[in-house]
């Protein structure tokens, strides 16, 4: 490894990037206390955050690699406030000569001195677990080099190749202490005046191909400037990014699920694009990877894993925990190369084009669908709740609501089970029936496609029905009346809208037992978006989730994604307003039923009524989104409560808050596919 002092004489000449021909994508965003900006021109793409507040922090996220920088304070005695200046993109050479991309950023802060706690350099999986408390691996230590006038912190790659980066300079202060075990403390020399620096932050990994608007964007796409903003920092030729700061790389689910919501948008290149980064990480079995590790974090396990001495390696390690991507893929794949006038036509060329393994993507996904239909063959043949598609043993995970008590314990979650798994079997059918696989499929997989249609007709019919819960009206009354009392919230419209005949909803989960969890949930939409429920069905899935918190979902700041009213008190504390999946909102889950709501409305054997209902609930719905406009791009936000009113909470910024929140999430921008209705 290159010393230390070779990196950093590298590391502080340079140029600014030479002027391409487009402008950079700049744009910024204020939640809270953090201060977010964004660039992407060329090979350099970077995220920057300013936390004000008493814990301050400076942190850079790079799509290349999932790597980032960042320097956390003590916490301040007052509170801080930044305030950033420009912003600008660079390009230096490293001790050998390799390029390392970032930005170099002039900032102010309101404090008489800021005390450095420490720097942390290297994947942004590493930072994400250092902001919640975890120690770094020893092996990514990196010193600081003191000057005057600045603080260095910079080290080549575990394994040698070009490394990370990231300086402060005080443009109007000095440096103090820092030997012999003294704070290191940054300081202003002019007093009553703002500290002053100059933030520069650097990446050696390999630069992603972001995509222009026009590659990105279709004619259709809505003008909502940010979220096209958000939307073109987070698509790549080679991948789109889950989100950032903290998930700047691939996910499988968030691809899938965005490009079924964007998919009006989004010129045929980025839809086509994002399905191939799909398909290009299947495992042997057909799964769809979930995560990815990659750049350094990916050396760091390879390391821990391997036998001591091996070489390293940096080879992507792919996560295939996760159950519903699994069952996404097919009603995803259908939407565009069947149902989609422009991916039917593209759709052969589609399916022949090959992974980076040299593999037909149109194997890749026989490969998927095989592995479906195998999931799908105990329940087909004996309907019973043990028979559904469970979490994997020794995982409290496997859907979208990945935290340890997203699915209160459950075991088969309903989207998997209810909505997914009974959309795939028959996006599965309708492949058989087209043809188009067959030219890459094995004669034992297209024999398991010929079972798909009896398959798809005994899930549609008796999975749902395992996860229906009912409550007489006098229980329902109770149980809101009690858990608003615990929540500080006025009942009354709650228990206004609570009908004679009492409530009809579906669990969250099933336990281990095959018992629903009776906590109320958003993933309703999936069902509007991928299936055609009987209008009764509809109705009541409908109502439950837009009658009025903590009856049902719908509040002034927008539609929560879990109400556990109806459940006992322990589940309830586990999904409150700090829970990463409680009582919280979440942009894209109003976005799948807003979308989900608009695509039934277009069936026309629902009777009058039910469109009527519909259209009522729409409209609610729309007047929530619109209230939330400021957070439109966000991953989700919390909430409190006061003279009868909701207002919003930035999430991840207040005490027992259980994670952060990304100012730009790619399944947060889908309403550029999502108008709102007519009046």
């Amino acid at each position: 490894m290159r010393c230390l002092s070779a990196i950093v004489l590298a590391f502080l000449p340079g140029l600014a990037l030479a002027a391409a021909a487009d402008p950079p994508l700049q744009f910024r965003v204020t939640e809270g206390s953090v201060l977010n900006a964004f660039h992407q021109q060329g090979p350099v793409a970077a995220h920057l955050l300013l936390s004000s507040g008493r814990k301050p922090r400076v942190l850079v996220a790079f799509p290349a690699g999932n790597s980032g920088v960042g320097v956390w304070f003590e916490d301040a005695t007052t509170p801080v406030q930044w305030t950033l200046g420009e912003m600008k993109g660079i390009d230096r050479p490293d001790a050998s000569g390799k390029r390392l991309h970032g930005i170099t950023a002039e900032a102010n802060v309101v404090a008489k001195r800021l005390v450095i706690r420490d720097a942390v350099l290297g994947s942004v999986r590493v930072l994400r677990d250092f902001q919640l408390g975890v120690a770094y691996p020893a092996s990514v230590a990196t010193p600081a080099r003191i000057s005057a006038h600045g603080v260095t912190w910079a080290r080549a790659r575990l394994d040698g190749a070009p490394g990370y980066a990231i300086s402060i300079e005080l443009l109007n202060g000095r440096v103090r202490g820092g030997k012999r075990g003294a704070p290191l403390v940054l300081a202003s020399t002019r007093d009553g005046e703002p500290l002053r620096l100059r933030i520069t932050a650097l990446t050696g990994e390999k630069p992603l191909t972001p995509l222009t608007a026009d590659e990105l964007f279709d004619r259709q796409a809505g003008s909502d400037l940010r979220s096209r903003q958000a939307l073109q920092f987070l698509s790549y030729r080679e991948k789109f990014l889950a989100g950032s700061w903290r998930f700047d790389t691939y996910f499988g689910r968030d691809t899938l699920m965005s490009l079924r919501l964007l998919m009006p948008a989004l010129q045929p290149v980025a839809i086509e694009d994002g399905l191939a980064s799909v398909l290009d990480r299947l495992n042997t079995q057909g799964e769809v990877a979930h995560e990815e590790d990659i750049g350094e974090f990916a050396l760091l396990r390879h390391r821990k894993e391997s036998a001591l001495g091996a070489a390293p390696n940096d080879a992507p390690i792919y996560d295939y925990k996760m159950i519903d991507d699994d069952v996404m893929l097919a009603p995803v794949a259908a939407a565009w190369l069947l149902d989609h006038p422009q991916g039917r036509d593209r759709a052969a060329a589609f399916l022949a084009r090959k992974t980076t393994a040299g593999e037909a993507l149109g194997a890749a996904l026989a490969r998927n669908f095989a592995f479906v239909l195998q999931s799908a063959q105990a329940f087909a043949r004996k309907p019973t709740a043990r028979n559904l598609v469970s979490l994997k043993p020794g995982s409290h995970v496997g859907q979208w609501r990945d935290s340890e008590d997203g699915l209160a314990g459950g075991r088969y979650p309903y989207d998997v089970n209810a909505v997914f798994m009974p959309a795939a079997l028959d996006a599965i059918a309708r492949f058989r029936q087209s043809g188009l696989l067959q030219p890459y499929a094995t004669q034992t997989q297209q024999l398991a496609f010929s079972t798909a249609p009896k398959q798809a007709s005994v899930w549609a019919e008796q999975a749902p029905p395992l996860f229906r819960t009912t409550l007489t009206a006098s229980a329902a009354r109770q149980a809101i009346g009690r858990y608003a009392s615990t929540q500080g919230i006025d009942p009354a419209p709650a228990l206004a809208s609570v009908p004679r005949s009492g409530l009809r909803f579906d669990a969250l989960a099933l336990d281990a037992n095959g018992k629903p969890i009776p906590v109320l949930h958003s993933d309703g939409g999936f069902a509007l978006l991928f299936r055609n429920p009987e209008a009764q069905t509809l109705d009541a899935m409908v109502e439950a989730m837009t009658r009025p918190f903590p009856a049902g979902l719908l509040t002034d700041i927008g539609l929560l994604v879990a109400n556990p009213a109806y459940a006992d008190a322990d589940i309830a504390k586990a999904f409150g307003r700090t829970a990463y999946h409680g009582t919280v909102v979440w942009s894209w889950q109003q976005a799948l039923l807003a979308a989900g709501l608009a695509r039934q409305l277009q069936r026309e054997d629902l009777p009058k009524a039910t469109r009527t209902r519909l259209r009522d609930a729409q409209r609610r719905l729309w007047h929530a989104v619109d209230a939330t406009q400021a957070m439109r791009t966000s991953e989700l936000w919390s909430w409190s409560y006061a003279d009868g009113r909701y207002t919003m909470a930035p999430f991840g910024q207040s005490s027992g808050d259980a994670d952060e929140s990304n100012a730009a999430q790619l399944w947060s921008t889908v309403y550029l596919a999502i108008p709102p209705p007519s009046p």
